[in-house]
């Protein structure tokens, strides 16, 4: 008798072990749901990548216009929220200028000059990649020195309390995982 009761016991346990595990499964495999209400599963990103790919290069060059300007609305939005929370004084405001401008993105133009096509990307030899992409990584090194220096500048101007909000501010919309950092990047 002990046996029987013990046996259903485990097979009970089992199954509920087994119940719990599915509703784990689908309430993580659900897109849209979570951090994230945007979340797209594969087989849409893949859609929409389509999509994209189907346009004419007029038309991907407009949605592409479209998305830095949402981008810069955006930034420059997350900008003022971040001024207005800090409370700046007119003496602050020519470092918090010189903050948000070294956190301004290069242009489009600026960064084409260092595009190559594909045929003058095949024509360089492995080293002449290995230069040219520490190259651009010192470039990206030069502009975050300044970035740092203009964030530098910018703290030493702030108020121990607006410091704190400032941190506060970086925490919250900092960079994680893939990140995309909320606070000033775009």
């Amino acid at each position: 008798m002990n046996t029987v009761r013990k046996n259903v016991l485990i097979v009970l346990t089992a199954f509920g072990i087994a119940g719990a595990s599915l509703g784990v499964q689908a309430q993580a495999g659900a897109p849209g749901e979570g951090r994230h209400g945007d979340a797209m599963s594969k087989e849409q990103r893949e859609a929409k990548r389509a999509e994209f790919h189907d346009l004419t290069p007029e038309q991907r060059q407009a949605r592409m216009a479209e998305f830095r300007a949402k981008r810069l609305e955006q930034r420059a939005a997350r900008q003022a929220k971040l001024a207005e929370a800090l409370k700046l004084t007119p003496a602050q405001q020519p470092v918090w200028q010189a903050f948000v401008a070294s956190m301004t993105p290069p242009q489009k133009g600026e960064r084409a000059s260092q595009r190559l096509s594909q045929e003058q990307r095949a024509a360089l030899s492995a080293p002449q990649r290995m230069e040219r992409r520490i190259a651009l990584q010192k470039e990206r090194t030069a502009r975050m020195e300044a970035r740092l220096s203009a964030l530098n500048s910018l703290y030493a101007a702030l108020t121990p309390e607006q410091r704190k909000v400032f941190d506060e501010q970086q925490r919250r919309g900092g960079r994680h995982h893939g990140g995309h950092g909320k606070m000033m990047r775009g």
